[in-house]
């Protein structure tokens, strides 16, 4: 039976701030959000009409059009990609008659992509109706398309077919050390606020999330602000194509996670916590919300947390929709409080003006785990390992063109050389380091160090053999850009879009010389002027590239730079796909094209 909006909203307790969590209700509970019901839910809501409208067109999982009953989305992460998966794709909608990513006559189904799913250590991947379905092949997809042929209710499918393996492969300090709930908390308490903090300033302690700020610090001024009630956040919403590690660090050491997060709270005497995951993590949330019940049973959460008088604090579990940009701690907060993911202006800084304009400590899962483990045994658990400036170890979500792809934690300092090897590559032409908003490494560069002082990384560690094409691995990192763009500033709205469209041309051999300096001018244009870090970072992947792998764009290049940028053929892709024919007459010849 399908659960009525009011039942819904009043779960919520009316809350606007509620919203994101209201829609994911209700597609649970309608496939979709119907306009009529977007018009009820402002009203229940006390809220302008266009601000319910506005969220739900920003959010990627969100439409207020049916998209059938069965929505699959494939990934269009590259190491998919080089799986296999856009054959898989095509696969599917020729099998069933479908043109793009318009839902079918009957209304069954769509097929369409999304980002990352965060399963690149076991791809090819898709979602269907937010269900992750990883290790795609010709028999996997067979048995889905059967499945969805049957009209067989997803709750019927067998659990096979959902099953995410872990794939730790290294462990070290954070997923060698086992923790007894509560223990860090006590052991905080015992040592009392002000050195507590201390204690993890000395640690040298540093944001696993890629900036690096120095976690003492930020949470001393979180517990310095003067308003209250204060607030601890944990970012779990690792969207950077190639990044996976918290998936199998919230399925495996939650406890650790949620360990943190109290030593957080009672650090800067914060009452309540958020853990912000991402919606294609579904697989989690049941695991995450025994865990939260477990430890709010136990005594760990909740009045008196950890038996600590007078010391109240709980943590609530919040949903991602599908946008990349809220992995940004101000546009997370923005979701956080049921409205679009715009990133802030700053300052002010969260720690003073965060959740609710409130003081706010926001810090990812890597990040709490490693303060868990300070805070029980001291400073010199982290200053024991890694290097002067970057103390400890970093987890790595490694995958591509590896023989063991997986997650492997190890000291900071490590070779990129020395993680290769640790995973079974070989010939190896390229690294992409922290994602597209990183670092591209050319296969002259293996001896750099994995630390704050050289190759910055927030996870992920994408390896390419030389068997792959550049341009077209350079060119789906500008395509992702461009899609995931807020939208809300010209510079990478407008950026974005016309850097992917060159480096569209470029890979395709349609691309002249005077497009390397628009693109690389856009790119820098980009990186001082856009609103957020996604605008300053767009342009990396290019901008690298060009740098790197010179002699790969110059042999791409038509070598004549008066030849018109536009693809004419190109543009007749719209008017094959709605007649149906891709057949040679329907392109024109290589003579004819420009």
């Amino acid at each position: 039976m399908t659960e009525d909006l009011a039942t819904i909203v009043t779960r919520h307790r009316h809350d606007p701030k509620r919203l994101i969590e209201i829609l994911h209700d209700v597609t649970e509970a309608y496939g979709y959000v119907p306009k009529g019901t977007i018009t009820e839910l402002a009203s229940m809501l006390a809220v302008p009409r266009g601000h319910v409208e506005g969220v739900v067109g920003f959010y990627a999982f969100f439409s207020d059009e049916p998209r059938g009953d069965y929505r699959v989305l494939f990934s269009d992460g590259m190491t998919d990609r080089m799986g296999g998966s856009i054959a898989l794709l095509e696969r599917m909608r020729s099998s069933f008659g479908l043109q793009g990513d318009e839902p079918s006559r009957d209304g069954r189904l769509s097929v369409g992509t999304t980002s990352c799913t965060g399963l690149c250590d076991q791809g090819p991947a898709l979602l269907v109706n937010g269900h992750a379905i990883g290790g795609l092949d010709g028999a996997r997809l067979g048995d889905v398309m059967a499945l969805i042929r049957a009209r067989a209710p997803i709750a019927s499918w067998p659990r096979e077919l959902f099953a995410v393996r872990s794939n730790i492969r290294r462990r070290d300090l954070l997923l060698a050390t086992a923790i007894t709930p509560g223990d860090a908390v006590s052991a905080a308490a015992h040592r009392g606020r002000d050195d507590t903090l201390a204690e993890l300033a000395r640690s040298g302690l540093r944001g696993r999330g890629g900036a690096g700020f120095p976690t003492g610090a930020k949470w001393a001024a979180c517990a310095e602000a003067p308003e209250e009630p204060r607030y601890v956040v944990c970012n779990a919403d690792e969207g950077e194509p190639g990044t996976f590690k918290d998936r199998d660090l919230l399925a495996h050491h939650l406890d650790l996670v949620l360990e943190g997060m109290t030593v957080a709270a009672f650090a800067v005497a914060a009452r309540h916590g958020f853990l912000y995951v991402r919606a294609e993590y579904r697989f989690l949330f049941a695991h995450i919300t025994n865990a939260l019940a477990a430890r709010r049973a136990a005594g760990l959460l909740g009045p008196n947390a950890c038996g600590i008088r007078g010391f109240s604090f709980d943590v609530e579990l919040r949903r991602g929709a599908g946008a990349y940009v809220c992995g940004e701690e101000s546009a997370l907060l923005e979701s956080l409080e049921g409205r679009r993911g715009i990133p802030r202006n700053r300052p002010p800084f969260p720690v003073t003006h965060g959740y609710d304009q409130r003081p706010t400590i926001v810090n990812n899962v890597e990040t709490f785990m490693a303060a868990a483990l300070v805070a029980r045994d001291g400073a010199s658990v982290l200053r024991d390992l890694g290097t002067r400036t970057s103390s400890g170890t970093k987890i790595l979500s490694v995958a591509g063109d590896v023989a063991r792809p997986g997650v492997y934690e190890l000291p900071f300092g490590v070779t990129v050389q020395r993680v290769l090897e640790e995973a079974g590559a070989s010939r190896v032409q390229a690294v992409q380091v922290s994602g597209p908003a990183g670092t591209l490494l050319s296969a002259r560069e293996l001896d750099r160090t994995i630390a704050f002082e050289d190759v910055q990384s927030a996870g992920a560690f994408t390896v390419f053999d030389d068997r792959r094409d550049i341009l077209a691995i350079i060119e789906n990192h500008a395509r992702f850009f461009a899609h995931e763009s807020c939208g809300f500033c010209t510079p990478c709205r407008v950026g974005t879009t016309l850097v992917a469209r060159a480096m569209g041309r470029i890979a395709s051999g349609h691309g002249a010389r005077r497009d390397l300096v628009d693109v690389a001018r856009v790119a820098r244009v980009m990186a001082k002027t856009s609103h957020c870090g996604l605008g300053h970072m767009a342009g990396n992947p290019v901008l690298q590239g060009i740098e790197k792998f010179r002699p790969v764009f110059d042999a791409r290049l038509r070598p004549d730079d008066a030849l018109p940028t536009f693809d004419l053929d190109a543009s007749l892709d719209k008017a094959r796909d709605i007649t149906g024919r891709n057949d040679s007459e329907a392109h024109l010849t290589e003579e004819a094209r420009p």
